[in-house]
């Protein structure tokens, strides 16, 4: 049984966000085993429950209810408004700790540091939530943990495909790759910026070219807008111009595949993200997606709640940064790439990723842990 929330919980789940949540019958760690048990949780997140999300929340759900804690979670469909008010009442409840995901850089900071200065015992881990203060500045907030994924490496990771293994003879020729980007910026959204990162650093090198630099003109609309800014891109340019095609985004690599295959081009395309929708059209025939860039979201909600269990055991010292091996509250989380050849088979999906991306997509040695969760968890 679900346990019965509040009525105030209730009237905002009303208005439109999804919730799963545990009970203290069902948690299976004692007092004696876990020093966070009977402890409340929840995963709070800004966008709607997709399938990569949905993989998160059941991971985070796993590894509380593994720590003896009691979990929840709320989707707010996209709502800055929505996801600032699921908030405000969870703490009101009385959650002892949130993990919560994507809010917006331009509030997050200002919101979260009203919030915590009313409630000063409670745990906040965020993901993908920079914080910036009202003239742009970074900011942190003590006691919280900022993780985000490693965007760079994204960026780096898709470069290295393309260079290595698909134009490998270009490059040990010494001629760049010749790539039209598919990205929006700068400041136009914190994880692009950290991507365009790892992308300047093989135009600087000499590896790629970039041929233009594109991007939606209608965000409202943006898979579709996509498709046609691409088709009147590619129109400007004679066959061979352009090698491959590197998106910023998953949602607009979608529409960019659709200009590729409706025009009959087969110029290849990777991007960063991944869904089940990105991998059919990767394991269609003769499909131009190449290769999608991506974290385990499994691993990402169990790594967001071992870092909020250890707020909450205060034991700061074993939030370790996946990327450093050393203790921080700035943490990023290790990439994967998924080629075409790994899907192509058929049957694969975002669920079951594991089977066939690899020995790094299954790596579990960067978990952050401590003597009671590898009693309670097994690592």
């Amino acid at each position: 049984m679900k346990r019965l929330f509040s009525l105030i919980l209730v009237a905002i789940i009303a208005c439109g966000m999804v919730f799963a949540g545990g009970s203290k019958e069902s948690t299976q760690a004692s007092a004696v085993d876990s020093p966070v048990a009977g402890m409340k949780v929840a995963y709070i997140m800004q966008m709607a429950p997709s399938d990569i999300f949905q993989m998160w929340s059941q991971y985070a759900e796993k590894t509380a209810e593994a720590l003896g804690m009691e979990y929840d979670a709320f989707f707010c469909g996209g709502s800055d408004t929505t996801w600032q008010e699921t908030i405000e009442q969870c703490a009101a409840s009385g959650y002892d700790g949130l993990l919560l995901s994507h809010g917006g850089q331009n509030y997050a900071y200002t919101f979260l540091t009203d919030l915590l200065s009313r409630y000063p015992d409670l745990k906040i881990v965020t993901f993908d939530t920079p914080f910036k203060d009202v003239n742009g500045e970074v900011q942190k907030i003590p006691g919280v943990t900022q993780f985000f994924q490693q965007d760079a490496q994204f960026a780096e990771l898709l470069l290295d495909y393309i260079c290595n293994s698909l134009y490998p003879d270009k490059v040990a020729a010494g001629e760049p790759v010749n790539v039209l980007k598919v990205w929006v910026g700068p400041n136009f959204n914190s994880p692009f910026d950290r991507r365009q990162v790892g992308y300047v650093k093989y135009e600087e090198n000499g590896l790629i070219n970039t041929v233009e630099t594109i991007g939606p003109s209608d965000f409202n609309n943006a898979e579709a807008s996509m498709s046609d800014v691409t088709t009147a891109t590619l129109a400007k340019y004679k066959p061979g111009e352009i090698d491959a095609i590197w998106c910023c985004y998953d949602l607009y690599a979608s529409g960019v595949y659709t200009a590729l295959t409706q025009g009959g081009y087969s110029i290849p395309m990777v991007s960063v993200d991944i869904c089940n929708a990105d991998i059919d059209k990767m394991a269609s025939p003769n499909s131009p997606w190449k290769a999608c860039a991506t974290t385990n979201w499994y691993y990402n909600g169990e790594f967001g709640m071992r870092v909020l269990a250890l707020e909450l055991a205060n034991e700061y010292e074993n939030i370790i940064d996946p990327m450093t091996n050393v203790a921080s509250d700035w943490l990023e989380l290790p990439t994967n790439v998924v080629t075409q050849d790994m899907v192509a088979g058929g049957g694969i999906n975002v669920t079951n990723l594991d089977t066939v991306a690899g020995a790094g997509y299954s790596d579990r040695s960067w978990m952050p842990t401590t003597d009671w969760m590898v009693r309670l968890l097994g690592d």
